[in-house]
């Protein structure tokens, strides 16, 4: 009998090297340095300009993480306000955290503010307790005023006081897109770390125009196929806008789709998702996607197709996802 071949060994899969433990104390400043030093002269200047405007400046001194120069400042609520692309506030967040600021008659949690003019500061971070505050007739608010007006526009990363679900985030995220499109005409890929995920772009314009849109029954599939352009702030916009109508168009269908199946006598709050996974091709895609364009157009042709008729109870009740919106 011929020898037996020996089994090729398996190619190893390379190992992810591990990341080496920080030791501590190891990075940033000592409490001494954190207070000491000369202010630079943007900081200086600002620290003016906050008397000016009515303010008192508490201390000027470095993040210990990274050494940028902070202001702990009294800032006048009357000059505080939200940045303009900030998501809509919860009436009952804001009534929730002013009777806990009341029963303890101290507020111990500083917002960040920017001077974003004479007599104007935003925050990215602290709209919830600023109106909180102002609802308890408080006169001044605490901030950390940071000499960057560029801070502002971190405002995800820095938004922490209130969880954003998706509807918040997006609409956020293109609030911001635009704001800083009339500023700038750097590409969008540019502000990744700022809009955290392209699609949450395309998804806020959709809500803008439809406030009780479902984005989370297509928020894993624009995940999926979106990426960041490298057109200019404004011509990426633009584009986003023709999707978020072809968006809205999928809804539409797929809201065609769930409508029959009613009409059939299927009861369950996972419908949208149902008819969603259902079309969703992608899930049979190996190597390269395709365009976002091209897969609404081939998920709006799926949905008009739709036919109810061939889905079964037992599917239906097998089947979850995020409830309809």
């Amino acid at each position: 009998m011929p020898p037996k071949k020996k089994a090729e060994a398996k190619p190893k899969t390379p190992r992810t090297p591990r990341k080496k433990k920080t030791e501590p104390g190891s990075r940033g400043l000592s409490p001494q340095e954190v207070g000491g030093g000369e202010a630079p002269a943007a900081v200086t200047s600002l620290a003016g300009e906050i008397e000016a405007d009515g303010g008192t400046v508490l201390s000027k001194y470095r993040d210990p993480l990274g050494g940028h120069w902070l202001i702990l400042a009294a800032l006048p609520v009357p000059k505080v306000q939200p940045t303009p692309f900030q998501r809509d506030l919860s009436e009952t967040h804001v009534k929730r955290l002013g009777e806990v600021l009341g029963k303890l008659d101290r507020f111990l949690d500083p917002i960040i503010a920017v001077r974003a003019g004479p007599g104007l500061y935003w925050t990215s971070n602290g709209h919830h307790r600023l109106r909180a505050l102002e609802a308890l007739g408080g006169k001044a608010i605490i901030a950390l005023v940071a000499p960057e007006r560029a801070l502002a526009y971190k405002i995800l990363a820095l938004n922490t006081e209130k969880a954003h679900n998706l509807r918040e985030k997006s609409l956020e995220v293109v609030r911001m897109a635009r704001e800083l499109a009339g500023l700038s005409k750097d590409p969008e890929s540019s502000y990744a770390l700022e809009f955290e995920e392209p699609d949450l772009i395309t998804l806020g314009l959709a809500y803008e125009q439809r406030g009780r849109f479902s984005g989370g029954a297509y928020h894993p599939i624009l995940k999926r196929v979106d990426g960041f352009r490298s057109d200019p702030l404004a011509a990426a916009l633009a584009a986003r806008e023709k999707e978020a109508a072809k968006l809205l168009e999928l809804d539409d269908a797929v809201a065609v789709a769930v409508a029959a199946l009613k009409a059939k006598g299927f009861e369950s709050p996972y419908l949208k998702a149902f008819v969603v996974a259902r079309i969703n091709f992608l899930r049979f895609v190996k190597g390269d996607l395709p365009t976002v364009d091209a897969t609404l157009d081939r998920l709006i042709a799926s949905a008009k197709k739709f036919d109810a008729a061939k889905v079964k109870h037992d599917q239906v009740a097998a089947a979850s996802g995020p409830p309809e919106e």
